[in-house]
């Protein structure tokens, strides 16, 4: 019950702590022009394939992802909060429009559906993602990403499917403090060794 109510709380906050990405704009932005968006991500697709389902196992698919968090995460890259010097570079040439415009263009697009590749820790990341690891005090990924991994909405980004070697990296990340822009994410990282982290990646890229 306690890691239960931890986990609430933790989630609560986050949700309070996503900003707006109409802040400092009008208080109705313009409707998303799904036309501009499918152009502006031409310049993605040498990374993110045509469709936003990524062949690179280094890149992430981003098809079918809330359009919300894409935005943040565009934002944020935009900012510096999230450090990555190539999608800094591209977030810069988009204005917040062009933001909304290809988060709602992608958002359209279907996921391809991914594999787990690691039998012998498949059962690990399985336990990992749907109960935690209690005596750790390590909340189930399932609680904000849902059980298929397909997230909530304008809080928690759609995770199933997603490449295990992109997981890995953002987990290994947010562990260490190479990535700064979600402490809970940072928070559940730091309690993970590298075999916990690999397993649950595994199992991620094979939830549908």
């Amino acid at each position: 019950m306690k890691l239960l109510a931890s986990l609430v709380m933790a989630c609560s906050v986050a949700v309070t702590a996503i900003p707006s990405f109409a802040a400092g704009a009008s208080a109705q932005p313009a409707k998303p022009d799904l036309a501009k968006g499918e152009a502006s991500f031409a310049v993605c697709v040498a990374c993110h394939a045509a469709d936003g389902n990524s062949t690179i196992a280094a890149n992430p698919v981003l098809a079918q992802q809330h359009p919300e968090y894409l935005v943040k995460q565009l934002l944020e890259f935009k900012s510096g909060k999230r450090d990555d010097p190539v999608m800094k570079g591209m977030a810069s040439l988009l204005s917040e429009d062009d933001m909304r415009n290809v988060s709602w263009w992608l958002a359209s697009k279907s996921a391809k559906p991914g594999f787990a590749k690691d039998k012998a820790l498949v059962s690990l990341g399985e336990k990992i993602y749907r109960g935690g690891i209690q005596e750790r005090n390590i909340a189930a990924c399932a609680g904000c990403h849902s059980p298929n991994g397909a997230g909530i909405p304008a809080q928690y980004p759609r995770i199933s499917g997603q490449h295990a070697d992109y997981t890995v990296k953002q987990l290994v990340d947010f562990r260490d403090g190479k990535r700064g822009n979600n402490q809970i994410m940072t928070q559940v990282s730091a309690k993970l060794n590298d075999r916990e982290i690999k397993a649950v990646s595994d199992y991620i890229a094979g939830l549908r």
